[in-house]
């Protein structure tokens, strides 16, 4: 039993960490020659601070999906979950695709708040299926919604 739990921990580990990387290669080239380009409003972090709050972010992603896999049976409830769970995935990477590769924050505006909806629902059904799980979601949840702020100033300050 504890191979499969740790099999199924590295699945998830490589799942997500699998998106980011596919997220630095949209982003990579623009941090460094469109972005700096850009009007931000004076909140905006430092560059430095991205790199390591979401590689953070990503595993708690991934322990938290992980969690919920390993408790209980399938039922239902766990499938909606993981529906919800690979939706707000996909929605993450498409972020990154549209914001950085495409340089079109307005796109990117609307996914980041299709994200942050996402993640509150994925909260929501975590939390049925394993409290810790969705505990584990929020820092994702609060740092998305300050990215879907951010997102909105530097989208309305370069139009």
């Amino acid at each position: 039993m504890p191979n499969r739990k740790l099999l199924s921990l590295l699945g998830f580990l490589l799942l997500v960490f699998l998106i980011q990387w596919c997220g630095y290669k949209f982003t990579f080239t623009s941090v460094t020659d469109w972005y700096p380009t850009l009007h931000k409003p004076a909140w905006n972090p430092p560059a430095w601070v991205f790199g390591p709050v979401w590689t953070m972010l990503y595993l708690t992603i991934a322990v938290s999906g992980w969690f919920v896999f390993i408790k209980g049976r399938s039922c239902r409830q766990k499938k909606i979950a993981f529906v919800v769970y690979g939706f707000q995935l996909m929605a993450n990477l498409l972020w990154s695709y549209l914001f950085f590769f495409l340089k079109n924050p307005g796109l990117a505006l609307i996914d980041v708040w299709v994200l942050v909806f996402l993640i509150a629902i994925n909260i929501a059904a975590f939390v049925k299926l394993y409290l810790p799980a969705a505990i584990l979601l929020i820092p994702y949840f609060i740092w998305t919604l300050y990215a879907a702020f951010l997102n909105t100033a530097i989208w309305s300050l370069n139009r």
